[in-house]
């Protein structure tokens, strides 16, 4: 069973206006099969074939004009070299559509694209499926905490706590939502090894693969929190740099997402450290063995992957829409924080996020601090994001907004 994407739409746009469209995403998140679904007659070759492989990297300008367009090609991060002979024909006969690519090692990828292909090339990021997807919501919008916003969320379906603790719990892989008779551990178990040994091993001079594990893992007991590289290296045994390096290539494969603090200009009592989100909370359960989800919500770590949720939906919805989001994050060093802080025509929209199913308005109150350090921008609509089963107003435009409205 296939579940559409919204990203699809985007896709189509792009295409419609780019010569070259790229779609970048993590691996299994589902970027061959939309795009076999979406364009299905248009001829589909994939470099995870070796033969295809060496035919492209014997003889590209031949390969791709034998080929002709339009052309999709998958994992073209395995021939980079390729960019050059597809500038070429691109502008010695530009027009849209001609080429859509797929690669999931963004990390040395965008350097090639941003020589080869500037100009003429539209580039989206793929994360795993969102809630909207995964119930056939056909609301496709950015979420944005406003009345405006809610009011034309009509589509959302009630989802009770229990479901969205075993939706966070699962994860958001196509395969995992589509077959549930797949084995959860087993799936992220050969998921972990898929991506180091195709991925890792391409970028790094790792020795021992399993250090590598042990660092997502210390990553993955972080989320949610603010990054302490020299923390994290110590844990691991490995030096800072190597921390910094290896955080670089999972952000590029979009499997963390580092969410920055707001600040118009430098003030040192606001902090500058970012923090760290995985995009999938069923690979952090893996990696910090939270076994079921009942475990999970009962446990230590259960604020945070409700809140790595929450990011990782919302940047599902900008991503989809071929958008980065202007979403921060702010904390002052006496430590008042506003989980998510979104900045839009000079306003600031804050937004707490809570898993509690019950609403209390003391938890907004580091909203007021935002008048303090930004007394030029207009503190606008916002709320708090929890599993209260309903969309309600609060008072001046604050609003009680449910997990499954975003």
């Amino acid at each position: 069973m296939y579940i559409k994407r919204h990203i699809e739409k985007t896709l189509r746009e792009y295409n419609e206006s780019f010569p070259v469209v790229l779609v970048t995403g993590s691996r299994q998140v589902g970027k061959s099969t939309m795009l076999k679904e979406s364009f299905g007659d248009v001829e589909y070759v994939t470099l995870d074939d070796r033969v295809v492989h060496n035919a492209l990297h014997q003889d590209p300008q031949g390969f791709l004009m034998v080929k002709g367009t339009p052309l999709i090609i998958d994992e073209i991060q395995r021939e980079q070299a390729s960019f050059v002979d597809i500038k070429y024909l691109v502008d010695k006969n530009r027009h849209p559509g001609m080429y859509i690519l797929t690669g999931s090692q963004r990390y040395e990828l965008m350097e090639k694209v941003s020589e080869s292909l500037a100009g003429r090339i539209g580039v989206l990021n793929m994360l795993p499926l969102s809630v909207r997807e995964a119930q056939g919501d056909s609301f496709d919008a950015p979420f944005i905490p406003t009345g405006e916003y809610l009011n034309r969320r009509k589509s959302t379906q009630a989802i009770s706590v229990k479901d969205i603790w075993k939706m966070i719990h699962r994860g958001f892989m196509p395969e995992l939502v589509v077959n549930r008779k797949m084995q959860w551990e087993a799936y992220y178990a050969a998921y972990v090894d898929t991506y180091i040994e195709r991925d890792v091993r391409a970028l790094t001079q790792v020795g021992d693969m399993l250090t590598f594990v042990r660092f997502m893992t210390a990553l993955a007991a972080r989320t949610g929190e603010l990054l302490n590289m020299h923390d994290v290296a110590k844990d691991v045994g490995i030096d800072d740099k190597t921390v910094k390096r290896w955080i670089s290539i999972l952000e590029a494969s979009g499997i963390i997402y580092m969410l920055k603090p707001f600040s118009l200009n430098v003030n040192k009592r606001v902090v500058k450290t970012p923090k760290l989100y995985f995009t999938d909370t069923g690979l952090v359960c893996y990696l910090c063995r939270w076994l079921t989800s009942e475990t999970l919500y009962n446990g230590a770590m259960a604020g945070n992957i409700f809140e790595t949720f929450v990011v990782s939906e919302i940047l599902k919805s900008y991503y989809n829409a071929g958008r980065r989001p202007d979403m921060y994050f702010f904390r002052n060093t006496d430590g008042q924080e506003v989980d998510l802080i979104f900045y839009e025509g000079g306003c600031i929209y804050p937004v707490e996020i809570k898993k509690a199913s019950s609403f209390d308005e003391k938890m907004m109150k580091n909203f007021k601090t935002l008048h303090t350090f930004f007394p030029n921008l207009k503190i606008s609509e916002g709320g708090v994001i929890c599993t209260y089963e309903n969309a309600m107003p609060v008072n001046d435009g604050r609003w009680i907004i449910p997990v499954g409205n975003i």
